[in-house]
């Protein structure tokens, strides 16, 4: 009884399949159980965290097969999130997340939150003509993965975009950066390298395409993504700056997808989530919840030639063993 629907206000397709993700995510839920109710009733109508415990409630203590997020969502609109309008799903996740985040006052809540969500790279640049080098951590939320290689040939496999994002460049021509120590502008190579994986692992489909015309098209080419993800098997030495013990917990498996149909103008989200207690996956499609099958996941790979089917989007995956 925990797959419950949630009814669509008017084009919050989007919310409805993030808050799934959320909620369906047990990890998240025992965070979100402990924040500190707040005192005001005003507090409480415009504090998310509050107004998504809320909602959880209404959604496992109910007795209906769908609820309403009202609350939430006006709640959302005092924070600037705008109703009634198409999202971009990688978008509002980054959105909710950060006002979650925000609006958490406990400081050892919010330190959950993000060991949970957070990805850590470090950039690196290196002079091609002496040994300076330039090496900075950043954390992301979501690992943008281009479905298309520099030459616009589509990439095949999840495991080739992730290949891709972290594979070194050359900075040369117009792209040349300083060299302190060469005291001119000289080729660099700029790499990422994968520090830190969290609990829960973003992955994010770049397969809106922005033309020069400022016109958005989608790429829905086929595009694979397993079950099972293992990192150390993904990735290079060169392209991790992590010890034996982080990299022994880079074991995935596949939790969630965000799948996006229609066209970029006028399209709708649901998603397909694999609950934890049962290792079923269900397909949450606003107020319609079903029990689907591994094949019916897998038809969100995508198809070249039908752009307005289903194509994943969002990839949510969960470490295997969490230590």
């Amino acid at each position: 009884a925990e797959a419950v629907g949630l009814y669509n206000l008017g084009q919050s397709c989007c919310l409805n399949s993030l808050l799934q993700v959320f909620l369906m995510n047990i990890r998240f839920t025992r965070i979100l159980r402990r924040i500190t109710v707040p005192p005001s009733p005003a507090q409480r109508r415009s504090n998310v965290p509050y107004q998504m415990l809320l909602l959880l409630e209404k959604m496992q203590y109910g007795k209906c097969k769908a609820v309403g997020p009202r609350e939430l969502a006006c709640c959302l609109s005092e924070h600037r999130v705008k109703l009634f309008v198409q999202h971009d799903a990688a978008q509002l996740f980054l959105t909710l997340w950060n006002l979650l985040k925000k609006q958490m006052k406990k400081p050892e809540l919010v330190e959950e939150l993000s060991d949970l969500y957070t990805i850590c790279i470090q950039e690196h640049l290196a002079c091609q003509k002496c040994s300076f080098e330039i090496k900075s951590n950043s954390t992301m939320l979501t690992l943008p993965l281009p479905v298309l290689d520099a030459n616009s040939h589509r990439l095949k496999t999840l495991e080739d975009c992730l290949q891709y994002f972290f594979h070194p460049e050359e900075l040369t021509g117009l792209n040349m950066c300083f060299c302190q120590q060469c005291g001119r502008k000289t080729t660099f190579l700029q790499s990422m390298k994968l520090v830190h994986l969290p609990r829960t692992l973003t992955l994010h489909l770049k397969r809106f395409c922005f033309e020069r015309s400022s016109h958005t098209h989608k790429l829905s080419h086929s595009l694979p993504f397993p079950q099972e993800l293992d990192f150390r098997e993904v990735l290079k030495e060169n392209q991790c700056q992590a010890d034996d013990s982080e990299k022994a917990t880079w074991k995935y498996e596949l939790f969630a997808v965000v799948a996006h149909s229609g066209s970029t103008s006028c399209g709708h989200y649901c998603a397909y989530i694999r609950s934890l207690t049962e290792g079923k996956w269900y397909c949450f499609n606003d107020s319609e919840v079903c029990q689907v099958s591994w094949d019916d996941v897998k038809c969100t790979y995508g198809h070249s030639n039908l752009h307005w089917r289903e194509t994943a989007y969002l990839l949510f995956y969960m470490k295997k063993h969490p230590w």
